[in-house]
């Protein structure tokens, strides 16, 4: 799981442990690579968390939809031969991370729409992140189900394409949260539960491994390795 791939800001800055620099980046794939791992959207994937097929396979994520990981990641995913999933708060497709700068984050750009048609047109997968990055599980259900709902189908109308996966936001949860992802019609949710997915998880609560600024390449694939 990643969020943005930019150089580090300043020491105390907020989120800054979710920043992974382009140059550390691309030497994780790298190393991914040399160790005979395949990178994979998590659309990609589901023939391995069905117990399907069987392989040297991680699922690489990014949350949010940020424009660096188009400038930054995008090429590095390409060179490689790897895909991709990013979650899209889709209402700031072609804004700013408006959900995080009251608590002080640097207001930083998301993709355009453009950028988005053409992830997905490299092979990427495009998800849902909400409409606006909401806790689910503290909005009204009526609101929450909006968020959920209609984000796909913007997602579906911008990129052509239909939407299976979702990730909630801050990793907020519950069972009615779950029922309302299922309803909408989504194979696949991601949570930022820690661990390594398996085929007898439930596919809409799949837990992920965090890439934080400070984990160099022995570090990743120490958790793609680990049990």
């Amino acid at each position: 799981m990643y969020h943005q791939v930019e150089e580090l800001p300043d020491r105390g800055s907020p989120f800054r442990y979710l920043n992974v620099a382009p140059v550390n980046f691309l030497r994780q794939m790298q190393w991914l690579k040399r160790a005979g791992w395949t990178g994979l959207s998590v659309r990609n994937l589901q023939p391995y968390l069905r117990g399907e097929r069987t392989g040297k396979v991680v699922g690489i994520t990014f949350d949010d939809g940020f424009r660096n990981v188009y400038e930054n990641a995008l090429p590095v995913l390409n060179e490689f031969g790897f895909t991709a999933t990013t979650y899209f708060v889709t209402s700031q497709v072609g804004g700013f991370n408006d959900w995080d700068t009251g608590m002080g984050a640097a207001r930083t750009a998301c993709m355009s729409k453009q950028q988005v048609r053409e992830w997905v047109g490299f092979g990427h997968e495009a998800g849902s992140h909400t409409l606006d990055h909401v806790h689910l599980s503290a909005v009204e259900p009526s609101e929450a189900r909006r968020q959920i709902f209609d984000s796909r189908h913007v997602l579906e109308d911008m990129t052509g394409e239909a939407v299976e996966g979702f990730a909630y936001p801050y990793g907020d949860v519950s069972p009615d949260v779950r029922s309302m992802v299922a309803d909408c019609g989504y194979a696949l949710g991601t949570t930022t539960r820690r661990g390594r997915a398996r085929p007898q998880d439930d596919m809409l609560l799949l837990p992920r491994r965090i890439v934080r600024s400070r984990d160099n390449w022995f570090n990743v694939l120490f958790k793609c390795a680990a049990g």
